[in-house]
């Protein structure tokens, strides 16, 4: 994901997977990193990912819970504007995106600009 780290990446990946808030213990027995970590290590992520504004978390006694601040969909949304933020040239960014996307996409940017140009 634009602006995380790999296992930033990885553990958001187990947060938006699971159903509800989930421990430390639990992102760790789920996570796919490829990769032997301590619990110490994806606390860390988890708090840092907190501090980043990428996840929330509530106490649950002497422990907390975290769940995704966002959907996947608008980390997205926000890996695309940073991205355009960064290009120096939003414009012609846009325009290459736009040449490089495939019929079924170019139809859903097509209906949402459409819906956009009508409720303004």
């Amino acid at each position: 994901m634009f602006g995380l780290g790999d296992l930033e990446g990885a553990v958001m990946e187990v947060l938006w997977r699971a159903d509800e808030p989930v421990k430390v213990r639990q992102v760790l027995e789920n996570l796919s990193s490829g990769r032997k970590l301590a619990y110490t290590t994806v606390m860390t992520v988890l708090d840092n990912l907190h501090r980043k504004g990428w996840a929330h978390r509530d106490r649950d006694g002497k422990a907390y819970r975290y769940r995704p601040a966002f959907t996947r969909e608008e980390a997205a949304v926000r890996a695309l504007r940073e991205a355009l933020d960064a290009s120096g040239n939003p414009r012609a960014a846009l325009l290459h995106f736009a040449n490089s996307a495939s019929a079924r996409e170019t139809e859903i940017l097509r209906t949402a600009l459409a819906k956009k140009v009508r409720r303004q």
